[in-house]
């Protein structure tokens, strides 16, 4: 009963008090509103943001459902990111069974066989013994415990990187496929304007066969030709080298990539919400990873400390021991010890002070890198909020500029075939009217990635 006792006090003081700072969570400066809404957006901030929405809420075209789902599945960095989850829940593991005793068994037989001599007599002799033996250190101190905190919290920071490649990947997917959509119009309007630019230079070529305009002409109407036909090479090579990058994004080799929904078919939301930027601390996974970062370095400060303290163990041994097999249970056979030890540094030449600094110093560099990457993300967010509202204020000027470089090139094919201007005119409007046509492409390309960059932004991606 006394043994019992005496162990159950060990146990109880096994759990008494751990060294070091217990974490407490920093304040940080948040504002009351992201910057880059209109006043008006400001005034009206509700606690819904899109970056809660789940990634097919946002992007509606079937077919980059599709390829994210694929990426999310065979992508190589979040494969990788998972597996280091694995790695950090195995350190786990390892770590928390410090705080335990360990226990193994051994056993085992001799035979010893002498022959007789001229000094001794032969003999035989056989012996055997089955032993468990315990050991353990007590963690008093809490070295073991503020290990297993560090390590659990460098757990859950692997896997909020693992959230935080997912936001990415989506993001990434999701703005390749857009990009390649782009290239194709791009590529459909340049064919569009080949083709009529060279019935134009056929109809050229006719009135100078008959004298009705100079060849001057002529040479001015193959240019036009000749512009729209160079876009055409350069756009199918931007691509498939765009298609390359996708099947990459994917876990797949290089390889053609199945299309959805046109360009200027793919959804915008009517509304896009930034939410509470609060609330942005909780949803951005890069934040999370680095608050679990402080945390794991803020425990390392009690493992390091807990070295100024004496190290207690207990040791026993319990077996048995019999020259012969059948009486290895029974009688004297059985014999056991146990013991105590404690151990106190003493001089260790400023090691033990300066391990302590180090985790300190460790410490208050995470306290910086996690509130880095909290202003980093406000500044994306007000980056993005920018981008998205001055992106679409950009395409709808480039609508207008469109529309009135394509009414001048018409009039010009007009007052030419009239006779009241040359061919130089017709010139300079139809290439403004067909860098104005890319152009809103390009625009409605722009607001397309400031909405992904925005999503993004708002930790938006990773949700399940």
């Amino acid at each position: 009963m006394k043994k019992i006792v005496a162990l159950l006090s060990a146990v109880a003081l096994s759990v008494g008090c751990a060294v070091g700072p217990n974490y407490k969570k920093p304040a940080v400066a948040v504002p009351a509103a992201y910057r880059g809404l209109t006043p008006e957006e400001a005034a009206k901030t509700e606690s819904a943001s899109i970056g809660d929405q789940k990634w097919w809420e946002i992007f509606q075209d079937d077919q980059l459902r599709t390829l994210i789902r694929t990426a999310l599945q065979q992508n190589y960095d979040l494969r990788i990111a998972a597996a280091r989850i694995l790695q950090a829940q195995a350190q786990l593991g390892i770590i928390r069974a410090d705080q335990f005793p360990t226990v193994s068994a051994a056993a085992g037989i001799s035979d010893n066989r002498s022959a007789k001599s001229k000094f001794l007599s032969a003999f035989e002799e056989s012996t055997g013994h089955v032993n468990l033996s315990a050991a353990w250190e007590l963690d008093f101190w809490g070295k073991y415990r503020r290990a297993t905190e560090a390590a659990r919290a460098n757990l859950l920071a692997s896997k909020s990187a693992r959230q935080e490649v997912m936001v990415t990947l989506v993001a990434a997917v999701a703005g390749a496929y857009f990009q390649l959509r782009a290239l194709d119009l791009q590529l459909e309007i340049s064919k569009r304007t080949l083709a009529s630019r060279r019935e134009s230079l056929r109809l050229t070529s006719l009135l100078a066969d008959r004298g009705s305009t100079s060849l001057l002409d002529v040479r001015q109407a193959e240019q036009l030709v000749f512009t729209a036909g160079a876009e055409i090479p350069s756009l199918e090579q931007q691509i498939e080298q765009q298609e390359n990058l996708i099947s990459v994004l994917l876990g797949q080799n290089p390889s053609e990539v199945s299309r959805g929904q046109k360009l200027t078919e793919q959804a915008h939301p009517p509304e896009v919400p930034a939410g509470l930027p609060s609330s942005l601390l909780e949803r951005r996974p890069d934040i999370r990873e680095a608050e679990q970062q402080l945390i794991a370095a803020n425990a390392e400060i009690g493992v390091a400390r807990a070295a100024y303290f004496p190290q207690i163990s207990l040791s026993g041994n319990s077996g048995f021991q019999a020259a012969a097999l059948i009486n290895l249970f029974g009688g004297p056979a059985g014999a056991w010890n146990f013991g105590a030890a404690v151990t106190q540094p003493i001089f260790t030449a400023g090691k033990i002070r300066s391990n302590v600094r180090l985790t300190e110093a460790q410490q208050q560099t995470a306290l910086l890198f996690y509130r880095q990457a909290i202003q980093g993300a406000f500044r994306n967010v007000s980056d993005a909020l920018i981008a998205y509202r001055k992106t679409k204020e950009f395409r709808a000027q480039q609508e207008l500029l469109f529309q009135s470089a394509q009414d001048s090139a018409r009039l010009s094919h007009l007052r030419y075939n009239g006779g009241v201007t040359g061919y130089l005119e017709v010139l300079t409007n139809e290439t403004n009217a067909f860098s104005a046509e890319l152009g809103v492409v390009q625009a409605q390309l722009n607001e397309l990635l400031a909405l992904v960059q925005l999503y993004q932004a708002l930790g938006g991606g990773w949700q399940q």
